[in-house]
């Protein structure tokens, strides 16, 4: 049994890794302060949790998933690609784009790679067609609290170009463990480069969409686990080409579909 004070350290490093989440703050309803009280009990007195004893909530085991994917996302983050220097792209980064959403994430949303205003804040998808992705989300009847949002690339291309097949190459290894670690229900792959990265493919966008392909977490074909991944049209794409939206919008329905998700009634 670990002592009160390495329990206490552990919290304040999921509180750092919430507050990487975007997680301000997490309101206790009455019954879970009680049950928050009982925890401390019995980490103070160990033989409390006897059998016959009050048994902790069964929510604890969430939490410490949380906890535990948190904590490996941000060792990831801060202990690999922050500092990482792997191609070129790290001499022209203001900083890195690691991404940002839901530890616990259904689902999660891959584009390309950071621009202008992703470089100066460190977020992915903050700029004009990451507030069309937004409404996106919202549509689906998500927010993207709910969901986790990444790139392939972590840093900036210079003038927003497509990233090199060598710059892919040195990314990747990040991208498959966030993905590893999230595990989630289905991926929506944004645009040609996401969608040819997860799936090893050169097959253009406009042929890949519209159905679902496979992604498998340990990265090779036929082993492990396989991820649904629906390959689309990147909200870029879209803010110069608005009349694939519709094309778009019939991809997510498949993965609304997928996810039994409610959509947003429209209008």
């Amino acid at each position: 049994m670990e002592s009160f004070s390495e329990i206490m350290s552990a919290l304040q490093q999921q509180l750092r890794a919430d507050s990487l989440f975007g997680l301000r703050f997490v309101p206790l309803a009455p019954e879970v302060a009680q049950n928050l009280g009982r925890v401390e009990s019995i980490l103070r007195n160990p033989q409390s949790s006897a059998p016959g004893s009050a048994e902790l909530p069964a929510h604890s085991a969430l939490t410490v998933d949380t906890a535990e994917k948190q904590q490996r996302l941000l060792s990831l983050d801060e202990g690999q690609v922050r500092g990482c220097r792997k191609c070129v792209l790290c001499q022209s980064r203001t900083q890195t784009v690691f991404g940002q959403g839901s530890a616990l994430a259904r689902l999660v949303f891959v584009g390309e790679g950071p621009g202008f205003e992703e470089d100066k804040q460190g977020l992915a998808f903050v700029g004009a067609a990451g507030q069309l992705l937004t409404k996106m989300i919202g549509a689906m009847g998500l927010t993207r609290e709910e969901v986790y949002i990444c790139n392939v690339v972590k840093c900036r291309p210079p003038g927003n170009r497509t990233p090199l097949p060598e710059e892919i190459a040195a990314c990747n290894p990040y991208l498959r463990e966030q993905l590893e670690i999230i595990s989630p229900e289905v991926i929506v792959a944004l645009g040609a480069p996401a969608s040819q990265t997860l799936l090893n493919t050169g097959i253009p966008i406009g042929r890949l969409r519209g159905r679902f392909h496979d992604y498998y977490l340990s990265g090779q074909p036929g082993v492990g686990p396989a991820v649904p991944v629906m390959p689309t049209y990147h909200p870029a794409y879209l803010l110069r080409t608005p009349g694939d939206k519709g094309k778009t919008w019939d991809d997510l329905k498949q993965v609304i579909s997928a996810l039994g998700l409610k959509p947003a009634q429209s209008g």
